[in-house]
């Protein structure tokens, strides 16, 4: 499978299984999981078929693992905009966590936190370097350390997904740690 298939049918996965399964007549479960043969069969007679095998080399290689496959079928991890229950315990997260971002978003994220925007959680990252790559998505990259541990302190939650990301309702701008500007690295610390 060429690298811009696999690039075009992650992404169609991430829209219909975080967004809008209902496009293509597919139904999530409460935990957001759906038939593999349903969700192939739907997306066949939506335009853009495409197989078990391809699926299953997406699922395989997807950098962020983004997607779970329990035998006959599959569901997002995280990130979703329709509702649905992941089934994930609160856990204590480590003292920091990391948010990557682009600078042009700093001035509301100092007034306002992080807050979840389009998804049900805020996303953070355990090591810069993470947050580094998903701040770059969108530009030259800013990576803000969250005081994690003060926030649980406080009665904040912390889920954590099976591919390591965590999320929490929302950062306050208290909790977060800005610098002067942009390092060299394009990093506050």
């Amino acid at each position: 499978m060429n690298s811009g298939r696999t690039v075009r049918v992650s992404k169609y996965l991430s829209r219909h299984l975080r967004h809008d399964p209902g496009r293509i007549g597919i139904r999530l479960d409460a935990e957001g999981w759906v038939r593999i043969d349903e969700l192939l069969a739907a997306a066949a007679a939506h335009g853009f078929p495409f197989s078990r095998e391809e699926l299953d080399h997406v699922v395989a290689v997807n950098d962020k693992q983004r997607f779970a496959v329990e035998g006959a079928r599959i569901r997002a991890r995280q990130g979703h905009s329709v509702t649905v229950d992941l089934a994930l315990a609160p856990v204590e997260p480590p003292p920091y966590l990391y948010h990557g971002t682009v600078a042009r978003n700093i001035a509301a994220i100092r007034a306002e936190g992080l807050r979840p925007m389009n998804r049900h959680h805020v996303h953070l990252s355990a090591d810069r370097e993470t947050a580094t790559r998903v701040g770059a998505r969108r530009g030259r990259p800013v990576v803000l350390p969250v005081d994690a541990g003060a926030m649980h302190a406080a009665g904040h939650v912390f889920l954590r997904t099976d591919n390591g990301v965590w999320l929490t309702d929302a950062v306050p701008p208290r909790f977060l740690r800005f610098a002067a500007g942009p390092t060299e690295h394009g990093t506050a610390s």
